[in-house]
C-alpha cells in the first residue's frame, strides 16, 4: 500500500494545493477561468494528441472495450436516475447527478494518474472510455435533463446543444487526429513535436491543481444547505458501485469470449474508481440543475477517492 501511496499521493496532494490556495485567497478566483482555458484548450489537448499518435489504432478503436464501458456507464446512470427520482428530485437535478455519477475524471486526472501507475500502454482504453463519456455518455444525460416539461422540441435543442459543445471542444478532436496519425503513422516535425511535448508536460499538474480550485470555489459560491442524502450516496456510488460494476460486467465478458486482456479490464476498473468528473460543474451551470448538489457530489468523491483509488489499486496492481 506504501508504494501505492507513493504515485497516488503527489496527485492529490496537488489537489489539496490548488483547493487550499483558493480558500486562503492566494489564488483569486478570477484566475481560475485562466487555469481552466489553459487546460482545456492547450495542454490537455496536446498531450491527448501525442498519447493517441503513439498508441496502436486498433486500442482507440476497440469495440469490446467500448462495449464493456458503455454499458456500465447505462446501467449508472438508469441506476442513479432511479434512486433520485424516488424523491422530490427533478429530471434536471436527477440526470446531472447520474452523469457525474457515472463520469470519471478522466481528463484532468485519469490520464497522467493510470499512465504513471500502469505505463503508456493504457493510454488506449483510457483515451477510449473518455470519448464514449464526452459523446454519448453526457449526450444521453443532457438529454434526460429536459424531460421536465421541454417535450420532445427541448430534448432536440439539447442534444444540438451538446453536439454543437462538442464540435467546439479541442479535446475529442484531439483524440480523432490523434488517432489518424497513429493509422497513417505520421509524426509532427521536431519543432512542433517539442513545443506540443512541452504544453502536454504542463497539463497533469496545471490540471490537478485546477481542479481544487475548481472545488474550492464551488464550495465558497454555494450558501445553501443541501441534505448529505442528496449527495453522499451518489459519490460513494461513483467510487464503489462503478469500479465493482465494471469488474463484473468485464469478467462476464471475457467469460463470454470477448477479447478483453486482464490488464486493459484493470485499466477499465480503476478508470471507474476515479472521482466524479469536474468539468460536469460547467454543464450544471449551463443548463440550470443544481450547482450545490453536484458540487458536494464532487468534492465528496474527490476527497474519499485518495484512499478509495489507491485501495483499488494495491488490490488490482501486482
Amino acid at each position: 500500500m506504501l508504494s501505492v501511496l507513493v504515485v497516488t499521493f503527489p496527485f492529490f496532494a496537488l489537489v489539496l494545493c490548488g483547493y487550499l490556495a483558493t480558500r486562503g485567497g492566494v489564488l483569486p478566483q478570477s484566475a481560475i477561468g485562466g487555469l481552466n482555458t489553459f487546460v482545456l484548450y492547450f495542454a490537455l489537448p496536446c498531450m491527448l494528441y501525442r498519447f493517441g499518435a503513439s498508441t496502436p489504432i486498433a486500442q482507440l478503436l476497440d469495440p469490446a472495450v467500448a462495449g464493456v464501458y458503455l454499458l456500465c456507464a447505462l446501467l449508472m446512470v438508469g441506476g442513479a436516475i432511479a434512486l433520485t427520482r424516488r424523491g422530490a428530485i427533478g429530471w434536471n437535478d436527477a440526470a446531472f447527478g447520474a452523469l457525474v455519477a457515472a463520469f470519471p475524471n478522466t481528463g484532468f486526472m485519469g490520464v497522467p494518474l493510470l499512465v504513471a501507475l500502469l505505463g503508456a500502454q493504457s493510454a488506449g482504453p483510457v483515451i477510449l472510455t473518455m470519448a464514449v463519456d464526452m459523446v454519448i455518455t453526457t449526450s444521453l444525460c443532457i438529454a434526460l435533463s429536459r424531460l421536465d416539461g421541454a417535450g420532445a422540441h427541448g430534448v432536440a435543442v439539447a442534444l444540438r446543444n451538446a453536439l454543437r459543445g462538442m464540435a467546439t471542444n479541442p479535446m475529442p478532436w484531439s483524440i480523432v487526429l490523434g488517432g489518424v496519425a497513429s493509422a497513417l503513422q505520421w509524426h509532427l516535425p521536431q519543432p512542433v513535436d517539442k513545443t506540443l511535448a512541452m504544453l502536454a508536460g504542463a497539463a497533469s499538474p496545471v490540471a490537478l491543481f485546477t481542479i481544487g480550485a475548481v472545488l474550492a470555489r464551488s464550495q465558497m459560491n454555494q450558501h445553501e444547505y443541501v441534505p448529505p442524502r442528496q449527495y453522499v450516496p451518489l459519490a460513494l456510488a461513483k467510487l464503489v458501485m462503478h469500479p465493482l460494476l465494471v469488474w463484473c460486467v468485464g469478467q462476464g465478458a471475457i467469460a463470454l469470449g470477448a477479447p478483453i486482456a486482464p490488464f486493459t479490464l484493470t485499466v477499465l476498473v480503476l478508470l471507474a474508481a476515479l472521482p466524479s468528473a469536474s468539468n460536469v460543474a460547467l454543464l450544471v451551470e449551463r443548463f440550470g440543475a443544481h450547482g450545490g448538489r453536484v458540487a458536494r457530489i464532487i468534492l465528496v468523491s474527490t476527497a474519499l477517492a485518495f484512499l478509495s483509488f489507491s485501495a483499488a489499486v494495491a488490490l488490482l496492481v501486482p
